[in-house]
């Protein structure tokens, strides 16, 4: 038996590179989806309905994909299949995205586009806990962390950096995607691919034979004879998922539904509570719409600052305080959009929000490797997933309801809920017991 070698800086960053391209599918997608739906003529009560493909890809694809890549074995290795097949699909769907003529095709594209991101994304989770040793663990998450917030800084700023340094419009006639949005969908569609596809060549991963010789959590490992059904093997590991992993549960289910609340509504809020506009097509709306995207890029260029000074805060104090202090930045963040007058002052609210972020991203899959077999990783990180998708599927299903019927359709108050819902995943955090 031998322990995993410690790999170097630079093959931490090739097989964390490919994250680049798929956050900045991720965040073209949130910067910039919600503004199309409304533009094709969605109102805003309605949008949480039409932003549930979201949420219900990832909760069927990334527990089969997880499943699945824990059995592969090819010329590419074990994850790298997955990776490459998902960028390919995500690539071709962003170039078709943003050219949809009706908002039934936009919300069609959302469902393709997300799956195919979900069946890269999935593995790439499990590829650090195949091949870092414990100890490198928290580093590789916050490298992902950096490169998700690389991207998403890039691509959020793409619609108002294309307008305002190389003169493309930003306007459209109704019911039209305007060209700087167009053309910021089909620049993403080839970073995504260029990325994940230098993560497949750049990296390596561990054959089944050389993953059994690893001495890691051998007591975690399963035993006892294999059985014939997939179906069966699913629904046991589910009701035997770690207790560690069932407590991070509640703290992902409120996290997320924050951050659902906050792309899903940040358009609306912002060009109603700022920029006291609602008609899509006006040019003050177009502006507030691409501010929205500045305010995004500014979070993720946060998060990816934030994410090298988040492994020494876990050493200094432990992971689970280091999440806890970041969620609430995160909360304070999103509380003080309301009390926001000038569009500026937007950037102020993003530095909490990011903060939140980069922990979002890495503390509670550093935490939760520890506690999970590796012959299982991939699955257990793919029902992980469920965490993430059904908060956002009860989001879809709930806050137009609430901002419609309580709040006089004034989004601002989504906002407010996403920041309540952070202030308690910090608390229950408090519970969570780390392996």
């Amino acid at each position: 038996m031998t322990t995993k070698p410690t790999l170097s800086y630079w093959q931490i960053w090739n097989m964390s590179f490919g994250f680049l391209g798929i956050q900045f599918g991720f965040a073209l997608q949130n910067a910039n989806v919600s503004r199309i739906f409304e533009t094709l003529g969605a109102k805003v009560e309605n949008i949480p309905v039409l932003w549930i493909a979201a949420p219900v890809t990832g909760l069927l694809v990334q527990p089969i994909v997880g499943y699945l890549s824990d059995r592969t074995w090819n010329r590419l290795g074990r994850r790298r299949p997955y990776f490459l097949t998902g960028a390919i699909l995500a690539s071709l769907a962003l170039l078709v995205m943003p050219n949809s003529p009706a908002l039934w095709v936009a919300a069609g594209m959302l469902w393709i586009m997300d799956a195919s991101i979900n069946i890269s994304m999935e593995p790439f989770r499990a590829f650090v806990g195949d091949n870092l040793p414990a100890a490198q663990r928290v580093t590789g998450f916050a490298m992902q962390s950096f490169f998700i917030g690389t991207g998403a800084v890039v691509a959020s700023l793409l619609p108002w950096l294309l307008t305002t340094r190389f003169g493309i419009s930003n306007e459209a006639p109704s019911g039209m995607i305007p060209e700087s949005v167009r053309l910021s969908f089909y620049l993403g569609a080839a970073v995504f691919f260029a990325a994940v596809l230098w993560t497949v060549i750049r990296s390596t991963e561990y054959s089944p034979a050389e993953m059994a010789s690893f001495t890691e959590n051998p007591a975690r490992e399963a035993t006892g004879p294999q059985t014939k059904s997939a179906l069966v093997t699913i629904l046991n590991d589910f009701l035997d998922m770690p207790r560690t992993m069932k407590q991070l549960a509640w703290v992902q289910f409120f996290s997320w539904f924050a951050l659902f609340a906050m792309w899903i509504y940040t358009t609306a809020a912002v060009t109603r509570h700022i920029y006291g506009t609602t008609d899509a097509t006006s040019v003050r709306y177009n502006e507030g719409a691409n501010w929205v995207g500045v305010g995004f890029a500014a979070y993720n260029g946060v998060a990816a600052v934030v994410a090298f000074a988040i492994p020494p805060l876990a050493r200094w104090s432990s992971p689970k305080a280091a999440h806890v202090i970041c969620l609430a930045c995160g909360a304070l963040g999103l509380v003080s959009i309301y009390f926001i007058t000038k569009p500026g002052y937007l950037l102020g609210s993003m530095i909490g929000v990011g903060i939140a972020w980069a922990s979002i991203l890495s503390m509670p899959y550093a935490i939760l490797t520890g506690s999970l077999p590796p012959s299982k990783l991939g699955y257990y990180m793919g029902v992980f997933n469920f965490f993430i998708v059904i908060p956002q599927i009860v989001a879809a299903a709930v806050l137009g309801f609430i901002v419609g019927h309580f709040f006089h359709k004034e989004a601002i108050y989504a906002l407010l809920i996403g920041g309540g819902s952070l202030l308690l995943a910090a608390a229950l955090m408090l519970r969570v017991r780390e392996e």
